[in-house]
């Protein structure tokens, strides 16, 4: 039985059998919907849906749903049996903390009693995926923004960054620039986020944005309740947000010259390697105009670091930029397991859970 990959963000989690040539079997809300056991509620009125988050900005936060999640996706979504489960590779945020690997990895073996396990950075996987093992990643999440340095296999810790914001504070700040244009209309969060993966887009560089704001063309939206939006500059602001986080109240740099100044951390003989191998990944990376206005500012910058974008070949499956730490991790399934280098039972039950750090580097 081929080994499983999962890929568990803060909004979706991708799972299936390592075919690196295959889109994941399972994509799926990570977000859960909280079911009352029966006639606890019987007496009360019907209130909103309570929903739990297991992932929160990249990270496992809550380990009872993140449980009942992961044996929905192995033994219904997968079609595993109990008693015959087979080995796992999870893909690891950037920073993830040593205490959440351990938890991960002694929740795999004590509660579903896997045969074998593994774990690899998120930033080495989305290069895997493209055939390459140095370069830098720019990972733009859900909820977290990564950017890392990759050399020979191994992230650059120390030159890599990390940011709590991601996908969801867009929508949040298009949500909100949405509420100004159309005042009195009720808009929900999950009909933000379509509107967003519809309409949002970057301006060609900063003096477009600026141009956007005093004129745009206006598009009329209908709701699926009926009610008639329009919207026109909104759909740069959040876009714009990535190059000038100052919209969203942040005083930081924009990605671009955030990802250089990390890059600028590594010794300067892998500078070339890195540059010529920049991977920008995650959903928010197929934003319409988004790896146009990123190379522009790349080529813009004054320092002799300019990094250069890696694209997908034709030929490589389609929502590669969506997938590509998944594919990735279904790559390296098919080295690490068949060749030992993973954890075994044997390995969990001799050592515990600090196991991960020494195997899974």
């Amino acid at each position: 039985m081929e080994a499983v990959v999962i890929d568990a963000g803060s909004k979706l989690l991708k799972a299936g059998f390592a075919l690196p040539d295959q889109a994941p079997t399972m994509i799926i809300p990570t977000q859960m919907k909280h079911m009352p056991e029966d006639g606890l509620l019987s007496d009360i009125p019907v209130v909103d849906d309570v929903t739990i988050d297991p992932v929160v900005r990249g990270f496992i936060r809550d380990w009872d749903a993140m449980e009942d999640l992961l044996h929905h996706v192995l033994y219904t979504g997968l079609g595993w049996e109990i008693g015959n489960e087979g080995q796992v590779l999870f893909t690891d945020p950037l920073l993830t903390p040593k205490a959440l690997r351990e938890r991960l990895v002694q929740l795999m073996f004590e509660t579903f009693n896997i045969s074998g396990f593994y774990a690899s950075e998120q930033a080495v996987l989305s290069l895997y995926a493209l055939g390459r093992i140095s370069g830098c990643t720019v990972d733009i999440g859900h909820g977290k923004i990564d950017i890392a340095p990759v050399c020979e296999g191994a992230v650059q810790h120390i030159a890599s960054k990390r940011f709590e914001i991601g996908g969801i504070d867009l929508t949040n700040l298009l949500a909100k620039e949405l509420q100004k244009s159309n005042p009195g209309t009720n808009i929900s969060l999950s009909d933000v986020e379509r509107l967003k993966e519809l309409y949002a887009c970057c301006a060609e560089d900063q003096a477009a944005y600026e141009g956007t704001q005093k004129s745009c063309q206006r598009e009329k939206h209908t709701l699926p309740d009926g009610q008639v939006i329009t919207i026109e500059k909104e759909r740069y602001t959040v876009g714009e947000a990535l190059f000038q986080p100052s919209i969203l109240g942040l005083e930081e740099h924009g990605i671009v010259e955030q990802l250089v100044r990390c890059i600028s951390n590594v010794s300067s003989e892998n500078h070339r390697q890195l540059l010529e191998s920049t991977v920008v990944c995650g959903g928010t990376a197929s934003m319409i105009g988004f790896e146009e206005r990123f190379q522009k500012e790349a080529n813009l910058c004054s320092s002799a670091i300019r990094p250069t974008l890696v694209k997908a070949p034709e030929y490589m499956p389609e929502n590669m930029a969506k997938n590509s730490a998944w594919m990735g991790g279904a790559i390296l399934a098919k080295v690490v397991f068949p060749q030992n280098q993973h954890v075994t039972k044997a390995d969990y039950d001799e050592t515990g859970p600090s196991i991960v750090h020494r195997k899974c580097l």
